[in-house]
């Protein structure tokens, strides 16, 4: 058995559980059918999130003293403005064994390492809120001395609620924007369509629907049609047409550059945040 506990049960704390819990690996409450088999623990501090567990097999620990104590996966769950004061309160209990999973955006492993034990591993996470319904999509890195069959455990839990891609630790604050912080992006760009289409009469609920399923659609093409993005633009554009007339206006307001902008924004918070 392996205790895996989860410091904060916010939205991706709870995502990640819950993705546990929902998938093939797990065939009743929280023990996994894989062996080793897995249980799981939460702390927060909020009373509410921890209600929301209840209808769980969650063990409930009173601290995160506690919960690093008890588990040997300690997922750090929590914003990065949380994590000194965590770090701080579990690090009597950190050990060799001890895996310590931070999704806290901009923290390093040195920098964990720096606030636990010199040795302590260290798997970095970026993943982002579709894990809430099981279509996340997460980035992993590896910290040494992170052994294979730990970071594979690491990497089934968050396969469990979405894609994984594993990348170069150097590479953990660069990935935030593309797949971190990209939902609220996309977020704003579908709302401007939405806003369109009310403004012009058409009903909030539909337009919202076809550019939800439009948004899908596109992905899939994305990622299965084997066509370039630059194909794809061009299977969509007909000379002369429609589509080709708005493209030509985000491409006066210089689209890709201002994305390229709130990317490059988004790593140098966190680069500060790292700080």
């Amino acid at each position: 058995m392996i205790n895996v506990g989860f410091i904060g049960a916010g939205n991706m704390g709870f995502a990640i559980m819950k993705g546990i819990l929902d998938s093939e690996i797990c065939k009743s409450d929280n023990i996994c059918a894989t062996s080793p088999s897995i249980q799981l623990f939460a702390f927060d501090t909020d009373s509410e999130k921890i209600k929301r567990l209840e209808k769980y097999s969650i063990s409930v620990c009173t601290s995160a003293k506690e919960l690093a104590e008890k588990c040997k996966y300690i997922f750090l769950a929590i914003k990065p403005q949380q994590l000194d004061e965590v770090l701080d309160d579990i690090k009597d209990k950190i050990t060799g064994e001890s895996v310590i999973i931070s999704i806290c955006a901009g923290i390093t492993g040195e920098y964990i390492k720096s606030k636990t034990i010199p040795n302590a591993k260290v798997v970095l996470v970026m993943p982002n809120t579709p894990l809430l319904l099981g279509e996340g999509a997460s980035a992993l890195a590896r910290v040494e001395p992170v052994s294979d069959g730990e970071f594979e455990l690491v990497c089934r839990i968050f396969s469990s609620c979405g894609e994984i891609a594993v990348i170069d630790k150097d590479k953990m604050k660069e990935i935030i924007a593309i797949n971190g912080s990209s939902p609220a992006f996309i977020y704003l760009y579908a709302k401007a369509f939405v806003d369109y289409a009310k403004s012009v009469g058409i009903d909030e609920a539909v337009s919202k629907t076809l550019f939800a399923k439009t948004l899908i659609g596109s992905a899939k093409m994305i990622t299965d049609s084997g066509n370039s993005i630059d194909d794809l633009i061009k299977m969509v554009s007909s000379k002369g047409g429609t589509t080709i007339a708005g493209l030509d206006k985000l491409r006066e307001g210089d689209l890709e550059g201002t994305v390229k902008k709130a990317c490059e924004a988004c790593t140098k918070r966190a680069y500060e945040l790292a700080d």
